[in-house]
């Protein structure tokens, strides 16, 4: 897998960032009452995917994002302060 940054490391904003995120988009599964097995098959992705950006270990595309949010019928909103 290629590096995004030279040493390695996401500066730690973009983990902040990314764990909110993460956070948010398991938040509205749970309160939908959704498994990661059924967003996974709406979204047609892998069960496997939907946990590893819930946990934050998976950096996703902006497009997979929006897949995801609206297999739970959900919008992405981008807030740039």
């Amino acid at each position: 897998m290629k590096k995004r940054y030279e040493d390695g490391i996401v500066p730690k904003n973009s983990q902040e960032i990314r764990m909110d995120m993460a956070k948010q988009m398991k938040a509205a599964r749970l309160g939908m009452n959704l498994t990661q097995q059924v967003v996974a098959e709406r979204a047609g992705t892998k069960k496997s995917n939907i946990s590893r950006m819930e946990s934050g270990k998976y950096n996703p595309t902006l497009d997979f994002l929006v897949k995801v949010a609206e297999s739970m019928d959900k919008q992405i909103s981008i807030r740039i302060d």
